[in-house]
């Protein structure tokens, strides 16, 4: 989890998810390529951080908050209020 959390990309996408809850694939980072957002999310899929749904032609990320509270607890908070001085 905190390796998956140490990528700058990475921890922005993790941040917008928790401001703005479920988004699409799309709505993230235009300006970096496709295949580059993908390697991404898997990373953060498997490490179980978030869950991507399809619907439709478009695939919806959430952030598995209660999983990783549940797991570690603070650990999310803790992450995201570090990386606020960023």
């Amino acid at each position: 989890v905190l390796h998956a959390l140490s990528d700058p990309l990475r921890l922005a996408i993790v941040r917008s998810l928790a401001e703005k809850g479920e988004q699409s694939c799309g709505s993230f980072c235009q300006a970096t390529a496709k295949s580059t957002l993908s390697h991404h999310f898997k990373v953060l899929r498997e490490a179980g951080i978030i869950n991507m749904r399809i619907e439709g032609a478009s695939c919806i990320n959430s952030l598995r908050r209660k999983d990783l509270d549940a797991r570690f607890p603070g650990l999310l908070k803790a992450v995201l209020r570090a990386s606020d001085s960023l």
